[in-house]
């Protein structure tokens, strides 16, 4: 997910996202110590989405608290 389609989301739909997100990188994890993963690179990929909805999160809250 691109850094600018984030940032042009609400703050509910990025922690709607962000849940999600958790969700499918503790299935992925689950499927890659099962043997099952097709794509282990996904997991990277996810942690990174994960990192960026989290960093516009705490830009917003600092903004607000301004």
């Amino acid at each position: 997910m691109k850094i600018n389609k984030i940032k042009e989301m609400s703050s509910p739909d990025l922690e709607k996202e962000l849940g999600e997100l958790k969700q499918e990188l503790f299935k992925l994890r689950f499927s890659l110590k099962s043997g099952n993963s097709n794509n282990p690179m996904k997991i990277k990929e996810v942690k990174k989405d994960i990192a960026r909805i989290n960093t516009v999160l705490r830009e917003r809250e600092l903004a607000e608290n301004k």
